[in-house]
């Protein structure tokens, strides 16, 4: 973090009085403060409050925004241990309800755009007949309370409009962006046996049409539990259907008269979505959230941490398939528009997204670390360029934006603007850290813990620490939380995902730093994920790719910092017997990689190796290479001891050497 000469924290953007009087967290706070005859000092003051009191926190926030339920709750929380951990039992209610709850039919509820097609405008009213028309036709497919709905759908009003109706329906939504290739898709959807596919026929990618229907076939073909599938013609207007069963276009499911919607009232704890981690084994971990615990924390982050208010204008870069997406669409619950964007974030040049910020007129604009450091790469002045005076907010997600690039977005974009990074993701379909609009902004940092999040740093004996790097942790119970993994009927993979380390204690899997005012700052993941533009694959995705191939023995894939603008994605190989290395192999390896996974996720340098570093117990060292290369010493990242083959680090700590000397020349 930037510091002057007197080593005090440099302020990049402070809260005027008369902005923060206007906003949700102040009212909330002046309204709790009333409500309990007590005082709160700062922000600070009201997150301490918020966790100390747990249950009375999360009460008031279901009274402050007057959730609706058919059946009252019985108790906030059974008990606070972990997991397990029981919130407002006997209620019953809908999470869909409350996005369409007391709304102006004729008020902008998204706006739209892709790459070559003029901005549209959907209105509330357009949202909810569209959700009631296709929430009847589900139900006369078959779908039903509990039935499990995929999707495979670009970022459009019309996925918005299928959430709807799904949760309307207290079906179970999951979703895959249609980039992803067959195989990944097959080990998401399914896990969770859907009994209904909701599918587009292709995207367009940099102005390239990609068709998907063979891909929609074989999820047909694969998942036996699937039993009709409606289609959203984005191609063409007429799609060949005769390799496909039991579907129907999108257009003749809705085309029937609107009927009220009926919002079926669920219990608390019932699945709202399946979403999907990016481990680094095996298939992906599918992850259970709770109807009530994300209609709570979506309606507390959207207001008192995001600060959205009717009339404003919201945006995340982000696919269908990534839990960003579904917080932003959260953000309905405001009263504010969202904006969907189906299409390359470069496409019309590396201002993309900005331009389209000025042509839409975002009051907020999330974008990622990624996107930002790219902009800067490529030169780029959006301030200059582009008319973005209504951009009052910014923000960060997916990775830590890096001090350079806070104070990029103050001096080439918007100075007046309340920047703010957050962290949470997959896990938790939340911010466990975020934005704060009533406090400063510094570089490099997240403003505040979310309230009601009982964030910790610990060391590795269990001890919290403050101003020094650690586990991220969380304390105490939070309705975000997971339900659970599917097909995990004992617990014993979600506890050894979260709990194992500091038993009865989340474990986030983030390197962080409480600092003494309360913000965090993230260092990076514990465990590895690689996320590129929005898609996440875990390794292990892409290891069961590159293993497929016979002269491929062994395999480790990172992505690796490279200075603050950039990142840099090599796969390291192992040949099988006297296999060559050679560019045919390469070749044919990016070409079964974009297919199959993720064309952003082909590897920049496919590099031939001796023999892959493991632990003791065979698994694969991703983190330390990736520390090793990003310039770290060896000896600090990677206990050799612990190492089945030491030896095999040295050409790891021999090839960082050699970038840096490049680097430095």
């Amino acid at each position: 973090m930037p510091r002057n000469n007197r080593g005090v924290p440099q302020v990049l953007w402070e809260p005027s009085s008369e902005w923060q009087a206007k906003t949700h967290v102040a009212r909330f706070m002046r309204w709790a403060a009333a409500r309990h005859n007590r005082t709160f000092e700062d922000h600070e003051d009201l997150w301490k409050w918020s966790v100390d009191e747990l249950e009375t926190f999360w009460a008031d926030v279901w009274d402050y925004f007057e959730i609706r339920a058919s059946a009252p709750y019985e108790q906030v929380l059974e008990s606070r241990t972990m997991p397990g951990a029981r919130w407002f039992p006997g209620a019953r209610l809908n999470y869909a309800e409350h996005v369409f709850r007391d709304r102006d039919p004729d008020q902008l509820a998204i706006v739209h755009a892709s790459e070559d097609q003029p901005l549209r405008e959907v209105t509330f009213g357009e949202l909810e007949s569209g959700t009631a028309r296709l929430a009847t036709a589900l139900r006369e497919l078959g779908v039903k309370r509990g039935d499990r709905v995929a999707a495979f759908m670009t970022n459009t009003p019309e996925a918005v409009m299928a959430l709807m109706a799904v949760l309307s329906l207290g079906a179970v939504w999951t979703s895959c962006s249609p980039d992803l290739g067959a195989r990944s898709v097959i080990d998401r959807i399914g896990q969770v046996e859907p009994k209904l596919l909701i599918a587009v026929d292709g995207y367009r990618y940099r102005g390239t049409p990609f068709d998907r229907l063979d891909v929609v076939g074989q999820l047909q073909a694969a998942v036996p539990s699937l039993q009709h599938t409606v289609l959203l013609p984005q191609l063409t207007d007429a799609p060949n259907l005769g390799g496909l069963s039991s579907t129907v276009l999108w257009d003749d499911a809705l085309d029937r008269p609107a009927e009220p919607i009926e919002f079926e009232q669920v219990p608390f704890d019932h699945p709202i979505w399946v979403v999907y981690s990016s481990g680094t084994t095996g298939r992906p971990k599918a992850i259970v959230h709770g109807h009530g615990g994300m209609l709570l924390e979506h309606m507390k982050n959207s207001h008192l941490q995001v600060d959205l208010h009717p009339g404003d204008r919201a945006f995340w870069f982000t696919t269908t398939g990534w839990v960003v997406w579904n917080i932003m669409v959260s953000y309905l619950f405001t009263g504010a528009a969202i904006l969907t964007y189906d299409g390359s974030p470069a496409h019309h040049g590396p201002d993309t997204l900005w331009r389209l910020a000025a042509e839409a007129k975002l009051t907020y604009m999330g974008t990622s670390p990624t996107y930002i450091a790219g902009s800067m790469a490529a030169g780029l002045e959006p301030g200059r360029d582009h008319d973005l005076s209504a951009a009052r907010a910014l923000g960060s997600s997916g990775a830590p934006l890096p001090p350079a690039g806070f104070r990029w977005l103050y001096e080439h974009v918007n100075a007046d603007a309340w920047v703010s990074s957050t962290t949470g993701g997959t896990d938790v379909c939340a911010a466990l850290a975020g934005g704060c609009p009533i406090r400063p902004v510094y570089a490099g940092e997240i403003q505040a813990r979310g309230l009601g999040i009982s964030l910790e740093t610990w060391d590795p004996q269990g001890r919290p620490i403050v101003g020094e790097v650690g586990e991220l942790v969380v304390t105490k119970p939070t309705p975000s939380m997971p339900l659970g993994f599917w097909n995990d009927d004992d617990g014993s993979r979600y506890r050894e995902a979260y709990f194992d380390e500091f038993p009865g204690i989340w474990r986030q899997g983030d390197w962080s730093e409480v600092t003494e005012s309360g913000a965090v700052i993230v260092h990076g993941r514990s465990d590895s994920m690689i996320n590129r533009h929005g898609v996440r694959i875990g390794t292990g995705e892409i290891y069961n790719v590159v293993l497929d191939f016979p002269e491929i023995a062994d395999a480790l894939v990172v992505d690796v910092p490279s200075g603050e603008t950039s990142s840099w994605m090599p796969l390291f190989v192992v040949p099988a017997g006297d296999a060559e290395i050679d560019d045919g192999l390469r070749a044919r390896i990016v070409e079964r990689l974009r297919h199959d996974c993720s064309p952003r996720h082909v590897p920049n340098d496919i590099i031939a190796v001796d023999a892959i570093p493991r632990t003791l117990t065979g698994k694969v060292l991703e983190v330390p290479v990736k520390r090793i290369l990003a310039g770290e010493p060896a000896e600090k990242v990677v206990s050799r001891s612990s190492t089945a083959n030491p030896e095999s680090l040295e050409f790891f700590v021999e090839l960082a050497h050699t970038r840096n000397r490049k680097t430095s020349t």
